[in-house]
């Protein structure tokens, strides 16, 4: 079977195929969706997340663009606004920067000033582990997480990624999309089907505990069930792994309800430690959980560095599963 078809539930792909077949699927059953972005055509996108698709629905619809970031989210702006369901890439999610303005002054702020929805999605690569350096390595949810009208997604597994790209999709609200580019081809699962598309705001219990809490997500969540692993079985520990899948709007019940039955809770984020979405996140926990806590919240974030290239310093600068257990082992110390 080929790359380029439309894949049958249940067969098991990568995380990036995943994002594709999720693509594919809106494409064939919306005539409103349609891709656009750099190199996203005939070449398929720079990590071939497209690949196929040119010749499947043709240059109306997987559309080629300048290296123009505040163009693209520009016309992706207009298109939503005249009913279209645009899917805009960037390359590398770190160049979102160039088109902070149009996505936090317009597409997230038009529905408050004119009561219009915009449906659109921003997606691309995020995240270190593949020594891309400071300006194809970063994880960038805390800088969009205030603006007001944004929602923000950040899958962990092959189910997730189908499920959340079609959500997105369907919102009526502009989503950014966050891809771990570290998840695109190591990690596997079975494809879902159309039963599998998921609304945003939903978080996971990826592993029940009643010691403690770790929530996470995107390449982070495998990096909390790993070391929750080693302290089962090192420690007789039990943690709780928590999900947030989607960023905005959070999942508070989940995440309320998992860290009163632990008494304890981390944040675990691929992210410098200021103004993090993870201190959001332990705002939270603090504020209306505090009653249960028996330790301090605690975040475990990366330093607030740019992303080093050196691969010694690029291991040293994220956060890693001796890391976390060290942590996790000081809070269950408190």
């Amino acid at each position: 079977m080929s790359v380029q078809e439309a894949l049958a539930p249940g067969t098991t792909v990568t995380y990036l195929e995943a994002i594709r077949q999720g693509l594919w699927r809106e494409l064939e059953s919306d005539p409103s969706v349609f891709l656009l972005g750099e190199d996203i055509a005939e070449f398929g996108g720079a990590f071939k997340v497209t690949a196929g698709m040119f010749d499947r629905f043709g240059a109306e619809r997987v559309i080629n663009t300048p290296i123009a970031e505040s163009a693209i989210l520009g016309v992706a702006i207009g298109a939503a606004l005249y009913g279209l369901r645009p899917v805009a890439e960037m390359q590398f999610i770190d160049f979102l920067a160039c088109g902070f303005n149009p996505l936090v002054n317009f597409a997230a702020t038009q529905h408050y000033r004119a009561g219009t929805p915009v449906p659109m999605v921003v997606r691309g690569p995020c995240g270190g582990h593949v020594r891309g350096s400071a300006f194809h390595s970063q994880n960038p949810e805390g800088f969009y997480l205030r603006a007001p009208g944004l929602k923000i997604v950040a899958p962990a597994t092959v189910a997730d990624a189908y499920g959340l790209i079609r959500g997105a999709i369907r919102d009526p609200n502009p989503v950014l999309y966050l891809e771990h580019k570290y998840l695109y081809r190591r990690i596997k699962g079975e494809l879902p089907g159309d039963e599998g598309v998921l609304p945003l705001g939903q978080a996971r219990l990826a592993r029940d505990g009643r010691h403690l809490t770790v929530l996470t997500w995107g390449a982070m969540v495998h990096t909390a069930l790993e070391a929750a692993e080693r302290l089962a079985q090192e420690d007789g520990a039990e943690l709780a792994v928590v999900d947030l899948r989607t960023l905005k709007p959070l999942d508070e019940a989940l995440i309320l309800d998992t860290v009163r039955r632990t008494s304890r809770a981390l944040v675990l984020s691929e992210e410098p430690l200021t103004g993090s979405a993870a201190g959001e996140v332990a705002a939270l926990v603090a504020e209306k959980a505090f009653a249960w806590l028996d330790a301090p919240v605690a975040r475990l974030c990366c330093l607030d560095t740019p992303v080093p290239f050196s691969p010694p310093l690029e291991d040293y600068y994220l956060p890693n599963v001796d890391k976390l257990c060290a942590r996790v082992r000081e809070l269950l110390s408190y």
